[in-house]
């Protein structure tokens, strides 16, 4: 991997990727950054969730300069194929370059936001780069609750411009995001002993592709969780069943790639059962062959188990799970072809609530660039899981990000895209959600923007980063502190 231009970010990447960091379980990336800045000898602090930040003084001649804060987040998605034997708590992530992509073996590669870590450090431990006084925030548990970025102190850091580093496309500049929250049903029952004379059926949703719920939400990829309950409630036409288990889809902001159910059938149902399947699977294939070519829906015998779900949790779970809206809810009016509002039916999972009793959760996340838009899906999802009989409650929200086409770094770095590539990069706002709404909050004076290098299929087992890409971003970035605006 070090042999790729820039050399001395994949060698940092190459680090970054041996060591275990999911969210909310960073403990051995913050004690390598503090390793980090004390063989560097540079000032750093960290605060009492784990936010770091390291200090930079300018290069000679570049002292007068603004002062420009890098940021990116040290946490990462961890998704693997069910097939794969892996652990995120204590293996390194195995890469492998395919078509000049650098991917992982079967699980994400962590690029989303370890390529902005590892960039970060590669401009701090360099003594060849002009730049103005440069500081490096490095902020926790990005992908499960901004944890790190809404508990971080107003005067933590002291830069006037913020380069967050990340955002999935070389090429394009970001000036904005859309804001979230979370809405969780809880559905409570009294479980019954399975009827052993009955044929236990697993039903699997597998083979899709899935993807990050904010950036891959406008490819119009099947959501398994989704694809599962209309084969459940087809089902019900077909075959009486009672239904014993139920479980797909992961993080809040993953579209679920994998699903399945075990339902209790009679024997003589048994071919009946099969071959609606078989005919289902085939509708599905064929409803997503374009953004998921190998979604398929399969029937296979289960052991029996040991409890079922009773007829009404079963009916309300699978009605709710059909009615509840999962992708884009509305464009923007403002800049064209960027989602506005859209939900994503994220889990279903069977679980234990606090006092031992079985419940069955669903997590949903919502997005939009407008607040009330936002706060609408909400009510939305609340009211289908209300109607339903669940117990519902939400997450706490995060603000979005407001364009500002007046920023200064953004003609700074528009400028510097043309000098270097002789074309013009493309100024936008993102779906997915950003640090920077939160960072505005506390920072109101802060002239932000946001990029990166090429990246697919992040939050998945298909994430990979587009090597070719980094080098352009790095040229990218190095012109922009060269020439970062001079104080007032």
């Amino acid at each position: 991997m070090t042999t790729h231009e820039p050399k001395i970010v994949f060698k940092y990447f190459d680090e970054i990727t041996k060591i275990p960091r999911p969210s909310k379980k960073e403990e051995k990336i913050i004690a390598y950054l503090e390793r980090f800045a004390k063989e560097h000898g540079l000032e750093y602090k960290k605060d009492k969730v784990g936010n770091l930040v390291m200090k930079k003084p300018a290069t000679p001649g570049m002292e007068d300069r603004k002062s420009i804060i890098m940021q990116s987040h040290v946490d990462m998605v961890c998704e693997k194929n069910n097939d794969v034997d892996f652990n995120f708590e204590t293996d390194a992530i195995r890469t492998k370059i395919v078509d000049g992509w650098l991917k992982a073996e079967g699980t994400t590669l962590g690029a989303d936001n370890g390529i902005g870590v590892a960039t970060q450090l590669a401009i701090l431990a360099s003594n060849d780069i002009e730049h103005g006084p440069i500081e490096a925030l490095f902020t926790v548990d990005e992908e499960t609750g901004l944890t790190g970025a809404m508990n971080l102190s107003a005067d933590f850091f002291e830069s006037d411009i913020l380069l967050n580093l990340d955002s999935e496309d070389e090429g394009e500049m970001f000036i904005g995001c859309a804001g979230g929250m979370g809405t969780m049903a809880e559905f409570y029952y009294e479980p019954a002993y399975a009827d052993p004379k009955l044929v236990y059926i697993r039903i699997s949703v597998s083979g899709l592709r899935g993807g990050h719920s904010g950036g891959d939400i406008h490819l119009g990829r099947a959501n398994a969780v989704k694809i599962l309950a209309r084969a459940l409630y087809g089902l019900a036409d077909e075959a009486d069943y009672v239904l014993a288990g139920i479980q797909g889809g992961n993080l809040h902001n993953a579209i679920p790639r994998e699903a399945h159910a075990v339902i209790g059938i009679e024997s003589k149902d048994k071919e009946t059962v099969a071959a609606w399947v078989n005919t289902f699977s085939a509708e599905m294939h064929n409803e997503y062959k374009k953004p998921d070519p190998d979604l398929v829906v399969t029937a296979t015998t289960a052991e029996k188990p040991e409890f079922i779900i009773d007829s009404t949790t079963s009916a309300q779970l699978i009605n709710a799970l059909i009615s509840c809206p999962h992708g884009v809810l509305g464009m923007s009016h403002t800049i064209e072809g960027l989602v506005e509002t859209s939900n994503n039916l994220a889990s279903v999972k069977m679980q234990k609530a606090e006092d031992g009793s079985p419940v069955i959760y669903v997590e949903t996340s919502q997005r939009s660039s407008i607040e009330s838009a936002k706060r609408m899906v909400g009510d939305m999802v609340t009211s289908v899981f209300d109607l339903a009989g669940a117990y519902v409650s939400e997450r706490d929200g995060y603000p979005g990000w407001e364009p500002n086409n007046e920023s200064e770094i953004m003609g700074i770095a528009l400028g510097t895209y043309k000098e270097l590539f002789g074309k013009e990069p493309k100024i936008t706002a993102i779906h997915a959600g950003l640090e920077c709404g939160l960072f505005k909050e506390k920072y109101p004076h802060l002239d932000m923007l946001s990029f990166g290098p090429t990246m697919r299929d992040v939050h998945s087992p298909e994430e990979r980063l587009e090597i070719a890409t980094v080098d352009m971003w790095w040229k990218h970035l190095l012109a922009i502190l060269k020439k970062a605006p001079k104080k007032a």
